[in-house]
């Protein structure tokens, strides 16, 4: 297992994957340590929780160096990404006591009523475009819940994986309510079947939900799967359109366009795609390629050199299909994963930018008559995570956003995660929700209890 920085393509850090006796030692380490964390009352959790987003706080500037050198994220995104680890965690550390608050129910019984409590041990499954919020968006709600976690990190973050086992422990969580597992993608079926583990949560691609959701299945284990997505951005003929594209520049090209929810798929009406895909040429041709850690730098690296390889492909395969090069589509730099921001226009259904998911800089415009062609395009895909409609008929925008097939649409704003709203997908995208107290009530058993 080894960390490797994409901006050079040097080894940082090599690490031995650990043998099934070191995991197993983990797993019981981490069940016991449940039965002491579900002891603490919320009050007691929540003091730890704000511990943690303190930690991230006094260390933000250690992280953020820590992403960016195993992942390629620019500085400035990297420090905004602990900063959202920090509000996570004061999110829940405030209000799990009213999220999982027991509720009266009327019925037939002298006093009935639901109560939550925890599952038990939570395997996290996390990829490595956010190393860090990944992760604390699933555990803390899962661990104020009562809950401990062990995480699976994407391969290529071991040292970010490393470093978040470390900021529970100083923040005093409990010797082993948080473990990381040195372990291979191989190994990952035979924990989700220890019996020390209760549920499983990933984010990642659809091709590793599958399996995980087959083999979390076959053992009756609860499972939340946060997978892939083709957002669309769709403008209809009232936006502004100088506006609107510098927060197109933002959906696309934000972590390198490495992001499930980042805007995907342009779908533009007539009248004013010409003169969007003009603006937005012109903003991707002033951004400079270089050293993510310099304040200049707008396009970072690629995490690893096979994904910018797998990326070109799908825009070679788009371009052959049909569709117009109006700028990028190379790979650049002398070292490191870096490839050109890149617009596609022209593209339409059964070419790869369009059916498939582009998980790097490369924007797909679509062009459309109406807004009935855009709802219907906007539909045409296995994804259903995300989307967002850009009008100044905002009546209008909700309209159309409730007939988008996506666990999120934003009207005139970029789609995100938000501690206070839920997160996920319905389709290809996964199922099960994340964040808000939805998120929360994923991994306890929601237990009625009637009394006569």
């Amino acid at each position: 297992m080894q960390s490797i920085n994409p901006a050079t393509g040097q080894i940082i850090q090599s690490f031995a994957i650990w043998h099934a006796e070191e995991i197993g030692v983990a797993l019981k380490h981490v069940e016991s340590a449940q039965t002491e964390w579900a002891a603490l009352n919320f009050a007691q959790r929540s003091c730890l929780m704000h511990n943690l987003a303190q930690i991230f706080r006094q260390r933000s500037e250690e992280y953020a160096n820590l992403i960016t050198e195993e992942m390629g994220k620019l500085l400035k995104e990297a420090r905004a990404e602990i900063e959202k680890c920090a509000i996570g965690c004061e999110h829940y550390a405030n209000q799990a006591e009213f999220y999982l608050r027991d509720e009266i129910i009327a019925s037939d019984a002298s006093r009935s009523l639901v109560v939550y409590q925890p599952l038990g041990t939570v395997l996290c499954i996390m990829p490595w475009n956010f190393p860090f919020w990944q992760l604390i968006r699933a555990a803390a709600p899962a661990m104020m819940a009562g809950n401990t976690i062990v995480l699976k990190h994407a391969s290529n973050v071991p040292r970010c994986a490393l470093a978040l086992e470390d900021a529970f422990r100083q923040a005093g969580f409990p010797e082993h309510a948080f473990r990381t597992l040195m372990i291979s993608a191989e190994q990952v079926q035979a924990v989700i079947a220890d019996k020390c583990i209760a549920a499983v949560t990933l984010t990642g691609s659809s091709t590793a939900g599958r399996k995980v959701a087959a083999i979390a299945g076959q053992h009756l284990k609860k499972c939340v799967l946060e997978l892939g997505g083709s957002d669309p951005f769709i403008v209809l003929d009232d936006a502004d359109i100088e506006s609107t594209t510098r927060q197109a520049l933002v959906a696309r090209l934000q972590n390198m366009g490495q992001s499930c929810i980042a805007a995907k798929r342009f779908i533009l009406i007539d009248a004013i795609a010409d003169a969007f895909v003009e603006q937005l040429s012109m903003l991707f041709s002033q951004l400079q390629i270089g050293d993510p850690k310099h304040e200049a730098t707008g396009i970072a690296p690629m995490a690893r050199e096979d994904l910018r390889t797998e990326l070109h492909v799908q825009v070679e395969r788009s371009l052959t299909a049909g569709a117009k090069l109006v700028s990028g589509g190379t790979v650049t730099g002398t070292q490191g994963a870096y490839y050109a921001p890149t617009i596609l226009d022209y593209v339409q259904p059964g070419m790869a930018a369009f059916d498939e998911e582009l998980f790097g800089p490369v924007a797909a415009i679509v062009r459309v008559k109406d807004t009935n062609e855009a709802i219907r395009l906007a539909n045409q895909t296995r994804f259903g995570l995300g989307g967002s409609v850009w009008t100044r008929n905002t009546a209008h925008g909700e309209e159309l956003a409730r007939q988008i097939h996506a666990g999120s649409v934003f009207v005139n704003g970029i789609v995100r995660s938000d501690a206070r709203l839920p997160f996920g997908g319905i389709k290809e995208s996964g199922y099960g929700r994340e964040l808000s107290y939805h998120g929360i009530r994923e991994f306890v058993n929601i237990k009625t209890i009637w009394i006569k």
